[in-house]
């Protein structure tokens, strides 16, 4: 992908992007107290600070004195000062938001598709719906580090193809990431929509979160996976088509080509309106994944999903519950995302931001909580 942030002050090295990731949780920071979280000199937290302010990044927010000596300086992320914008490419429509540096979203616009769209009818949907996402919203448009696409898969993320997106005709190893930069006139990352969700959760969560699953029922079924603490994509970066694991082996054909796919099952169910039937084979299809896996937590979000969250929540978490050996120990929470429709475009445009300015870390107890002085 081009560089996300290229032109704006960008990061200048390894230091650089752990001191902002570190700023970027944390509401206020000094010198001494990044020294004591990163392990860095405080002759090279001085350094980065500087640069960091210079490029508007942070900025001075008061003084800290205790005991003798000069005070220290108090810093905070400015978090106005740089932006990016997430897409959300669903079947029947485009979601965009804009996010500030901290990742909180603070606009949206979506537009309509059409049915089997084209590459070209998709960039023409998400610049008209860029226009109205940046008309009198305070960002500056120059200060937008990139844009990021949660797109259906499969996916190739590496090389920002679209290798055959399911159900769409004219998706067929389409250099997506490269038309859309010099479409949109910005750095453009590419992923996985479950993959940019689960980013967002991760980011949202924090240092909890380091096994987890984001389950999206929209339009299909998907698997975003944050395994060890990052997103986990594969040997090929096709990791998550959840819903095209079998659970019938004699089932219906399903549009990846094999027979009894959870995800055309659940259709099946939807589509004969036995929504109880549709999230119960989710359920089961959950506790396979946790088998394989043994994530922690479960994230349920996706339209399909939310219009009916207390039955889908129910039949999973009690799966969890009943299914898994030994729930006892191997605990799992489910929950459903607090970011709601959202949470694809929003984890999108925060892989623009993770990649130009570095992960958020979140430090150990107590590390950030006060400097010692400088």
């Amino acid at each position: 992908m081009d560089t996300p942030g290229a032109g704006l002050g960008y990061l200048r090295g390894y230091n650089d992007a752990l001191v902002v990731g570190l700023a970027r949780t944390t509401p206020e920071f000094d010198r001494a107290s990044i020294a004591a979280a990163t392990g860095l000199t405080p002759q090279a937290v001085s350094k980065v600070l500087a640069r960091l302010a210079g490029d508007g990044l942070i900025e001075p927010a008061g003084v800290r004195r205790r005991g003798v000596g000069k005070p220290a300086t108090i810093y905070r992320i400015v978090a106005a000062s740089r932006y990016a914008i997430g897409v959300h490419v669903a079947r029947t429509r485009v979601r965009l938001v804009l996010t500030d540096l901290l990742g909180t979203v603070v606009a949206g616009a979506q537009a309509p598709l059409p049915d089997d769209f084209t590459p070209g009818e998709l960039l023409d949907a998400v610049d008209s719906a860029r226009a109205e996402l940046l008309r009198d919203r305070p960002a500056d448009p120059a200060r937008i580090a990139g844009l990021g696409l949660g797109m259906v898969g499969p996916l190739d993320h590496a090389n920002g193809i679209v290798r055959d997106a399911h159900r769409l005709r004219h998706w067929h190893d389409v250099p997506l990431r490269e038309v859309a930069a010099r479409r949109l006139g910005l750095p453009v990352h590419l992923d996985k929509d479950v993959t940019a969700g689960v980013t967002a959760e991760a980011w949202r969560r924090g240092r909890d979160f380091r096994d987890g699953v984001l389950v999206m029922v929209e339009s299909g079924i998907g698997a975003g996976l944050w395994l060890g603490g990052a997103a986990y994509r594969g040997a090929h970066t096709n990791a998550g088509e959840f819903g095209h694991t079998v659970v019938q082996v004699d089932g219906p054909r399903c549009v990846c080509g094999r027979r009894g796919c959870l995800e055309v099952l659940h259709e099946a169910a939807v589509t004969a309106g036995d929504v109880p039937r549709a999230a119960r084979l989710l359920a089961v299809g959950v506790v396979n994944l946790l088998q394989i896996t043994d994530v922690g937590h479960v994230v349920l979000a996706g339209a399909d999903l939310l219009r009916h969250r207390g039955v889908y929540v129910d039949a999973v978490a009690s799966a969890v519950r009943h299914e898994v050996p030994r729930a006892d120990w191997l605990t799992v929470s489910v929950s459903v995302s607090a970011l709601g429709g959202d949470v694809i475009a929003a984890g999108a445009a925060m892989q623009v931001l993770n990649a130009a300015y570095g992960l958020p870390v979140r430090p150990a107890r107590g590390l950030l909580g006060g400097g010692t002085g400088e």
